[in-house]
């Protein structure tokens, strides 16, 4: 249901056609405003608080997991951005919609369908003001100037954009009252323009000028797409600061007896890494360091601003990746200034092992999480769904977050050992799947599922990272992570029974439609 009229109707009687408002978790007296910032190829290890050897300091994420509880094993629901975040609205893994790519320039329709529920549309029947700043990548529909949707996304199709229509299938289709951002990707990508709700109030008017920019080995991805005047990548993420501060500001002048729910998706640290000027030369790892510094005082500018305006205490913040670091920079910042996005994990971006997914994940929420405290839960960005709806008392449908597992017990102290979740999976981009079951990692597929580690013909060759295959006839991969956390030492052929359980685990759950418990 993406009826604005209807769902104020059933928010004001408390019922939904999807499921209500209503008692269920541990709601809080007065339900908590909700903040999530999603960055953007952040990996494990760029971030201080997660690696002692970061060559780039982190103090105000460092400062919001003092504040509340950092997670150890958390993790993006795949290896890439867009499958990610449609997972994180929907609480459901992407696989299940048979998309195998990410989106570019008019690429769409958007994945998410009318009837399906996501987090926007579940917390504004809940009563909050609900709005998203920056990268929303789940796919839109452009047209073109006779009204026939282009779903194309290729560079050509944005020269037959009619920008005087408006766009659907954004966030405002699915459950956002506000949003201002781009439709992929904010300076990789075809289309270098902004969106305002559902149109592009100023188009692009001819190729973008890439004269301004450096060209060296952290501007690789920077394609030849068409922008709009006055668009300059290196500022994107201070507009995207700018907006998300003055929706704050607004919400609170106008509606402060009503929670907000805002989602700000960075740009940072996506490829290229071109941080604006005032953050350039402000560390010694050189413009990739300088990007993940300026992410970090993003995320401080948003924490001042919720104090500024008194709604810190109240305020539910948490902070994750959509992925794990991407391979130029990895190779880039190893071999440039010793640091490492991926420490101490196996794999980057679009790779299965764990360096492709496992990601910071930080919550802070004063009286309710503990400072300074860890979780070893295992957890999944799907999970933000059922946990937001326990943290409001909604009571999901079965048909709603068929991949979200309720995170409030961890939250609140109430939840240690064991791991609330039975198993967590994982998708590549192709859709290849592996399985989590305790300490025991069975992946479907051989190789790493992304990135190609047999290329040694390009200057970003991954071979110097290939460890050797050590059952090389095994058509999948089974690793302990306690004994091996660096995934070094395949146990397929060792351990068929562990292989075969793990593996009929995920034929279920693919089988079922589900992983969370029946509803």
């Amino acid at each position: 249901m993406k009826d604005p009229w209807r769902a104020c109707l059933l928010v004001c009687v408390g019922v939904s056609l999807h499921g209500r408002p209503a008692s269920g978790g541990h709601p809080a007296d007065q339900p908590p405003n909700i903040l999530v910032i999603l960055a953007d190829d952040l990996g494990f290890g760029d971030v201080a608080c997660y690696n002692p050897d970061a060559k780039v300091s982190t103090p105000h994420l460092d400062r919001l997991a003092r504040q509340g509880m950092r997670f150890t094993d958390a993790h993006s629901a795949a290896t890439v951005c867009t499958p990610t975040r449609y997972s994180l609205l929907t609480g459901r893994m992407c696989f299940r919609t048979g998309y195998r790519s990410v989106f570019t320039g008019a690429g769409g329709p958007c994945l998410i369908p009318p009837e399906r529920l996501t987090i926007a549309e579940m917390l504004k029947q809940a009563g909050y003001h609900t709005a998203m700043v920056g990268k929303w990548h789940v796919g839109m529909t452009f047209y073109d100037t006779d009204g026939v949707a282009i779903h194309d996304g290729s560079r050509d199709a944005i020269e037959r954009i009619d920008f005087t229509r408006r766009v659907a299938g954004g966030p405002l289709d699915q459950g956002f009252d506000r949003f201002f951002g781009t439709v992929c990707c904010p300076t990789t990508d075809w289309l270098y323009a902004f969106l305002d709700d559902d149109r592009v109030p100023v188009p692009p008017t001819g190729p973008i000028d890439k004269s301004p920019y450096p060209t060296d080995d952290y501007t690789r991805d920077f394609r030849p797409g068409f922008a709009a005047p006055g668009f300059d990548a290196s500022a994107v993420d201070l507009v995207f600061l700018d907006k998300s501060k003055a929706f704050l500001r607004s919400h609170r002048a106008r509606h402060p007896d009503r929670p907000f729910f805002l989602f700000h998706a960075t740009q940072a640290v996506h490829l290229p890494s071109i941080p604006a000027a005032p953050f350039r030369g402000q560390t010694q790892a050189g413009p990739h360091g300088d990007f993940i510094h300026e992410l970090d005082w993003i995320v401080g500018e948003l924490m001042q601003t919720l104090d500024e305006l008194g709604v810190a205490d109240d305020t539910l913040v948490v902070f994750c990746s959509d992925n794990g670091p991407e391979v130029p920079t990895v190779i880039a910042m190893r071999r440039d200034y010793s640091h490492d996005g991926a420490r101490p994990w196996r794999g980057v971006k679009r790779d299965q092992w764990e360096g492709g997914h496992r990601t910071p994940w930080i919550v802070r929420w004063p009286g309710k999480v503990a400072p300074g405290s860890a979780s070893s839960q295992l957890i999944s960005t799907t999970d933000l769904m059922a946990t937001c709806a326990a943290v409001v008392g909604y009571d999901l449908p079965g048909d709603a977050a068929e991949d979200s597992y309720n995170m409030l017990p961890v939250l609140l102290g109430e939840q240690g050992e064991p791991s609330l979740r039975p198993y967590l999976l994982q998708q590549t981009m192709g859709d290849k799947l592996s399985i989590r079951v305790g300490d025991w990692k069975y992946i479907d597929h051989v190789g790493s599922g992304g990135n190609d580690y047999d290329r040694d013909d390009t200057r970003w060759s991954m071979t110097p990272y290939a460890l050797p295959d050590t059952a090389p006839d095994a058509p999948g991969q089974l690793y302990d992570l306690a004994a091996d956390p660096g995934e070094t030492t395949n146990l397929f052929s060792r351990r068929p029974e562990v292989v075969a359980r793990l593996k009929s685990q995920l034929d279920a759950a693919i089988r079922q439609g589900r992983t969370a418990p029946l509803r």
